[in-house]
């Protein structure tokens, strides 16, 4: 294999997160754990971090933010959607629909994956909170029942709906040719994230127990959560 070919990659067992690029490797977190196909890359010695680079794109810091938060807020709406099939699967008319919500929340964040590889991004500090904190509310709000599941969808979805569209204002102003491959990716999601608030709603979220209470802290929630994500 030509050394100029080998890429940055992140690899996940689950809370543990390893970066591995050229020869070297890095602990992010606790313990090192290598797939298979990055093994030649720590045996081999020559590898050049110059080689590795010119293969990535350059992007802003700013941009760089946005990658982390998006790749974070699909790692967390996974988990949502993870605790709420936990709770409703095999007891619920909605788990079909919430599942293949769940697939597509799946796809979104194979898309950011993709994309922080591809611009070297790392992930936010915060992974394995959002990993307890997005499971956690999915499941609590599956407990209380098939509308109040809804709600926290609509409400997370509004949210995210909302944070997608300031990014793509921000970039379109910059230099929207630039980021045309961001802009498209962050315009699929956007666009099912939609999909799913418009579905809870038409499931009847609104008539949730305490519906606007229970929106109005996840939205708080999930702005503190960009916000931090951004930067950690």
């Amino acid at each position: 294999m030509c050394y100029e070919q080998a890429q940055l990659k992140f690899v996940h067992y689950g809370c543990v997160r390893t970066c591995v690029e050229g020869g070297s490797f890095q602990h992010e977190t606790m313990s090192l754990r290598l797939s298979p196909a990055l093994r030649h890359l720590r045996a081999n010695k020559f590898a050049c971090n110059n080689c590795l680079r010119k293969k990535h794109t350059k992007i802003s810091d700013e941009v760089h933010g946005m990658l982390r938060v998006d790749h974070a807020g699909e790692f967390g709406a996974n988990r949502i959607y993870a605790g709420q099939m936990a709770v409703l699967a095999g007891r619920s008319k909605s788990a079909a629909l919430i599942q293949h919500m769940w697939d597509q929340e799946k796809e979104h964040k194979k898309i950011f994956d993709d994309l922080m590889v591809k611009h070297r991004v790392r992930p936010t500090a915060l992974m394995p909170f959002w990993h307890i904190a997005g499971f956690l509310l999915g499941a609590g709000s599956a407990v209380l029942g098939e509308k109040s599941a809804m709600a926290c969808t609509v409400a997370v979805e509004a949210s995210i709906v909302e944070h997608y569209n300031d990014q793509l204002r921000k970039l379109a102003n910059d230099n929207p040719e630039k980021h045309a491959e961001i802009m498209a990716a962050i315009k699929k999601c956007r666009d099912e994230e939609q999909e799913h608030h418009d579905t809870g709603l038409d499931k009847g979220a609104e008539q949730a127990f305490l519906y606007k209470a229970m929106t109005a802290v996840i939205k708080v929630g999930c702005k503190a959560a960009i916000a931090l994500s951004t930067k950690v």
